[in-house]
């Protein structure tokens, strides 16, 4: 089998991080850290296995078995196809993508508040988000169009900018002794392990995990791979890379929500607590600072999962090309942004946590050197009881 060169890999693994590292996983570790307080090393061991293990694991077995379709087949080749096509919607045009737009937009309030009153009878905040998430998928749009060159575009260029932004932070929370840390708070004083566990939830990477492996192998191909054993095997070791990665930024958002006790109070998630830091240590250039780190990180996003997405519905619906679906699918990602997502949060996030158990186990399933665990009776009756699972969340 040949093998990619360590600065290659390396590569691979740092593209595959930018597409995991949106907006999500910038809130969630520094609002643990804020929480936890003295608890937070074994809560955020917890949060690191669902969400940097799992999202491993996840790449692993879709690389492994050949595609998310074949991840489910011994249940049924029916539902095989319609979890996947669940996990692509919901991963990203029904909630993922849009989001990306309203997250990154929200960090600009320090350009934005200026602005009042109406532009043509239109409220001038309204107006001004929705041209913002015009540029940014029309961006994110052109930007797909390649994903064979998503390495050049996000891997060498964009996210070495997002990972130096995050050390410059960090690094200012070292200089800054006087930070304290809180006492845990209820929930991480009685369980820290197990509440870091479920937060991990939240960063849906173990979802997004299924679905980037399509892309990442398109770039394993354009860097001279050509046969699918040592395309799968590469994608493996560039999903520890970016696990690696991954971990490394959990840890130190963690460390800074854990010292930011004397910058805020009655924080009410990790933005808040990231704009109080970045205010503290760089006055009004840290509102600059943490703009760019969250635009990076949802443009990232945002363009690797509208490659994901049109790659897969150009090979599952043919009637439709890549092209096509790249645009149908910014399009209607553009338009949740702006009609408000807190409709589509209320369907998606339930079903959600409806298809996040079965993501789970069926990622088990085929990874565990397990001889019971191949036969195709055992794949149903897991997955049956971790769909009823995820059902009973929500009700």
């Amino acid at each position: 089998m040949k093998k990619l060169d360590n600065a290659k890999l390396l590569l691979v693994g740092i593209t595959l991080f930018s597409m995991f590292f949106g907006a999500g996983n910038l809130i969630f570790p520094p609002y643990l850290g804020y929480l936890a307080g003295t608890k937070s090393i074994p809560a955020f061991i917890g949060f690191v296995i669902t969400a940097v293990v799992f999202p491993v694991l996840g790449v692993t077995a879709v690389a492994k078995m050949g595609g998310l379709d074949q991840l489910c087949n011994k249940v049924h080749p029916g539902f095989a196809l319609l979890f996947s096509f669940a996990v692509y919607l919901f991963i990203g045009p029904m909630l993922a993508i849009p989001r990306t737009a309203s997250t990154s937009y929200a960090m600009f309030g320090f350009l934005t508040d200026r602005f009042t009153g109406s532009i043509l009878g239109i409220d001038a905040q309204f107006l001004i988000s929705i041209i913002y998430a015009l540029l940014l998928f029309i961006g994110a749009g052109i930007v797909a169009k390649r994903p064979e060159k998503l390495k050049d575009r996000l891997g060498k260029r964009l996210t070495p900018i997002l990972i130096i932004l995050i050390l410059v932070l960090f690094i200012a929370g070292l200089m800054h002794s006087e930070l304290s840390v809180n006492e845990a708070s209820q929930a991480y004083a009685e369980n820290a392990f197990g509440t870091g566990f479920i937060e991990g939830y939240n960063t849906m990477d173990t979802l997004a995990a299924m679905v980037f492996g399509i892309v990442i192998a398109e770039n394993i191909k354009d860097l001279g791979m050509d046969d699918n054993t040592s395309i799968a095997k590469e994608t493996i070791r560039g999903g520890v890379i970016a696990g690696i990665v991954l971990a490394a930024m959990y840890g130190i958002l963690t460390f800074l929500g854990m010292r930011s006790g004397d910058m805020i109070s009655n924080a009410q998630n990790g933005t808040d607590i990231l704009t109080a830091l970045a205010g503290g240590f760089f006055g009004n250039f840290g509102s600059i600072i943490l703009a760019g780190i969250y635009f990076i990180a949802c443009f990232n996003v945002c363009v690797g999962l509208i490659s994901s997405c049109a790659k897969y519905f150009a090979e599952k619906l043919h009637f439709l090309s890549f092209d096509a679906w790249r645009w149908i699918i910014t399009a209607w990602s553009f338009g949740i942004s702006i009609m408000g997502l807190n409709t589509i949060l209320s369907i998606s996030v339930p079903m959600l946590s409806v298809i996040y158990p079965v993501a789970m186990s069926v990622i088990l399933l085929n990874l565990l050197p397990v001889k019971i665990l191949e036969k195709p009776l055992v794949h149903k009756i897991v997955v049956v009881a971790a769909l009823l699972y995820g059902i009973s969340t929500i009700l």
